[in-house]
């Protein structure tokens, strides 16, 4: 996949669920921490945000919150915010969690430019086809559904970081 050039320095990159609370914040989490690993964090810059305004100034889901940290990963400072059409002026990169989310963030973009810079987070999962482009929303579910969703979304970001590094031109 081709990626959008920057719109400004560091390359910024959103990820976007529903709520902010469940997925994209731990998919925040999960590139945050990658990006580090891979020395690219001083390059690219990762936040999140929902295209539903409920959930607004809370914490990540408690259950996403424990799942992450047996992993490794912190996001106890996330606090959910609501995407709005401004994001598109200040991001590179506005990365959904479902077709759903995907096409509301295109309706709010200002442009066709700007909905040109929405993917789906799953189009960089190695084991996703054309027909499985969804990382399912656990928050109705169990803890096994945080796993699960937890482990789509680290296949997902890897092939995420490969491509970022590819665009940037960062040897690895």
């Amino acid at each position: 996949m081709t990626l959008p050039d920057p719109v400004a320095s560091p390359y910024r990159v959103s990820m976007v669920c529903l709520g902010n609370i469940c997925r994209s914040p731990m998919a925040e989490a999960v590139l945050a921490a990658r990006l580090a690993d891979a020395g690219l964090d001083d390059l690219v810059e990762v936040d999140s945000g929902g295209t539903g305004s409920w959930h607004v100034g809370h914490q990540a889901d408690a259950r996403a919150r424990a799942v992450l940290a047996r992993h490794g990963y912190d996001a106890d400072g996330h606090r959910a915010r609501q995407v709005d059409p401004d994001w598109f002026s200040t991001h590179d990169l506005v990365v959904a969690m479902d077709h759903d989310n995907a096409r509301t963030l295109r309706r709010l973009a200002p442009d066709a430019d700007a909905a040109a810079r929405v993917v789906l987070l799953r189009s960089f999962d190695p084991a996703s086809s054309a027909d499985d482009q969804l990382v399912p929303d656990p928050y109705y579910g169990d803890e096994r559904d945080f796993v699960d969703g937890l482990a789509i979304i680290e296949r997902s970001v890897d092939g995420l970081v490969a491509a970022l590094r590819v665009h940037l031109a960062v040897d690895g």
